[in-house]
């Protein structure tokens, strides 16, 4: 088993899919008005429509009502991410920290207010956790 993609729900995939195109950097593949991906390398971040949930399961997910996961995203420089998005990004938790697991995270909310970590490996332990990820 491998473990490919998270979906988040939302009422607006188009708000979600820029927001995380800007934090990403990266394009998201949009299919109509209730569907897009953002593909990386090791991973895809789903962004589904409310009206999507019905062919699942009608009422199984609600958008906006995460409070226990994170999306979690390596980069090269959380302190130099801080800088790039700190005016366009409207919900902070929390600058640049050092976690006593070897990471520096960054934390905010997007616009449906899922919890986003940014985070760069600073001890050499966590560096060599993630260096498989790394370019």
């Amino acid at each position: 088993m491998n473990f490919i993609s998270v979906r988040v729900i939302t009422d607006d995939v188009a708000r979600l899919a820029d927001f995380y195109e800007l934090i990403t950097g990266g394009t998201t593949v949009r299919t109509g008005e209730v569907f897009a991906e953002l593909s990386t390398p090791f991973a895809t971040l789903a962004i589904g429509s409310t009206r999507t949930v019905a062919v699942f399961a009608p009422g199984a997910a609600e958008p906006a009502r995460n409070r226990s996961a994170i999306l979690e995203f390596l980069v090269a420089d959380v302190d130099a991410e801080y800088a790039r998005l700190r005016d366009a990004v409207d919900s902070w938790v929390n600058k640049p920290t050092d976690m006593p697991w070897g990471n520096r995270s960054l934390l905010l909310r997007d616009p449906d207010g899922n919890l986003v970590n940014l985070f760069t490996p600073v001890t050499p332990e966590a560096a060599a956790k993630f260096a498989r990820f790394q370019a």
